[in-house]
């Protein structure tokens, strides 16, 4: 998830304008058929995202570490909200929303501080609290790569070093080497667009190396899936996009279509919309006031319709979605997280009526965290103060009554419409979004 000032519209659109051209891809048309909505069933997941830098605290030194002791961002990391210390109350919060997945990110920098040497008690933390997630009752979502690689590996040159990809690959190994026995479910690389581009605004990476950097991760990512599978041959593997609207088939031409045979589902991440009547509106997730940005909740179904078109043989996941607000006060435009939420759950019920292979939904995310470089969005279920309270208390928020609801529901009741109708030519994936609009059922 989520989110920072470039976290999400921005980064991609530094990317489209530095490596290609946009493109637009349109399928055969299939309208959505309004009605009651049916749950998703026993075998959907349902979970909480979050990311290992964000949340853990502690840190090593690592790219990001030192992003975020330059000065250059608008808040310092602190302790993040630790939950490296408090990771066993944190599993409890989420068991007891009733998910069955938690995903969480295994950092390279903690477990290899250094080149060739394993920190095992550092990887002896990351087996009590993946153990922890399996004796929940819940079952691993594992990153491998949410954006930050170790200090020495910034030393040699990051992603503009060719050996990165060696180096990357016997850290992946080793983590999947370790942790397969527990069948987690592998993200290998987060929002890989988004990666580069965060690369290119921290000056780790000049914009001409941008392709040698896609390439590298194409590379990872086939190669580790291969690996994966070969020791847990019964592996589900991916990699996550960020749905950015009117830009994403572009976006999928650089990493998607080049990994899509070795995908065995397709991870989506969906938070914001925008309309041919204000395509501008979502200007403040370019400005870091993302909570100024419209969420159009539909834009959920057009985003998984969009994929179920483009790769008809992968199922589909929301492996992040989730809504913003400023040091957690209230919306400009109203929107309480709760509604937000179940309009959010309402919108993938009726992709999976209309015959989307929808497999999950996680919401980004069980707490607050470090928004890559700024305490001040807020997303998570539980809110946190990471710089006014000392003690780092989670408070829940009205969506956790509402998420609890959802899950022993198996989504919202059948008779559920979304407090928000569907805006007028959404430009999420245009031109179909615009020419094939989901409409509500009249009361």
């Amino acid at each position: 998830m989520a989110r920072q000032s470039f976290r999400t519209i921005v980064l991609h659109a530094c990317t489209v304008a530095s490596t290609l051209a946009t493109i637009f891809v349109l399928a055969p048309a299939a309208h959505a058929a309004p009605g009651q909505v049916p749950p998703l069933g026993a075998d959907f997941a349902w979970g909480v995202s979050a990311s290992g830098f964000q949340t853990e605290g502690d840190a090593p030194d690592s790219n990001w570490s030192r992003y975020a002791s330059s000065g250059a961002v608008d808040d310092p990391y602190r302790n993040a909200v630790d939950f490296r210390h408090r990771y066993r109350d944190d599993i409890a919060l989420a068991a007891d929303l009733g998910v069955n997945t938690y995903r969480v990110g295994i950092e390279w920098a903690r477990v290899q501080p250094t080149p060739g040497e394993w920190d095992e008690q550092e990887l002896a933390y990351y087996d009590d609290m993946l153990g922890s997630i399996r004796a929940a009752g819940m079952r691993p979502m594992i990153t491998l790569d949410h954006w930050v690689y170790p200090g020495w590996a910034a030393d040699r040159g990051g992603w503009t070093n060719p050996a990165m990809v060696a180096d990357w690959l016997a850290y992946a190994r080793r983590v999947v080497d370790r942790y397969a026995h527990l069948d987690p479910v592998w993200v290998t690389v987060n929002e890989p667009t988004a990666y580069i581009a965060n690369e290119i605004r921290h000056g780790a990476l000049p914009p001409g190396d941008a392709p040698a950097m896609i390439d590298r991760l194409v590379a990872v990512h086939r190669d580790i899936y291969e690996h994966i599978h070969r020791v847990q041959p019964d592996a589900q593997v991916t990699s996550n996009v960020a749905y950015i609207p009117a830009a994403e088939p572009a976006l999928d031409s650089l990493f998607l279509n080049r990994v899509a045979d070795r995908l065995d589902f397709l991870g989506l991440d969906y938070y914001y919309g925008a309309t041919a009547a204000n395509p501008a509106g979502a200007i403040g997730a370019l400005t870091g006031e993302m909570w100024t940005a419209p969420l159009q909740s539909e834009g959920i179904y057009y985003a998984l319709r969009h994929y179920s078109r483009t790769y008809p043989h992968l199922p589909l996941y929301v492996v992040e979605t989730g809504m913003p607000t400023e040091n957690g006060q209230p919306r400009p435009d109203g929107y309480t997280r709760s509604d937000a939420l179940a309009d959010s759950v309402y919108w993938v019920q009726r992709a999976k009526q209309d015959g989307i292979d929808v497999v999950g939904y996680n919401y980004w995310s069980l707490t607050d965290n470090y928004e890559w470089g700024s305490y001040a969005p807020r997303f998570g279920l539980y809110t946190v103060d990471a710089l006014g309270d000392p003690s780092l208390q989670r408070r829940a928020t009205d969506a956790v009554a509402t998420y609890t609801d959802i899950t022993q529901r198996g989504g919202v009741a059948s008779d559920y419409l979304p407090t928000r109708p569907p805006a007028e030519c959404s430009l999420v994936d245009v031109p179909a979004s615009c020419t094939e609009p989901v409409t509500l059922p009249h009361p």
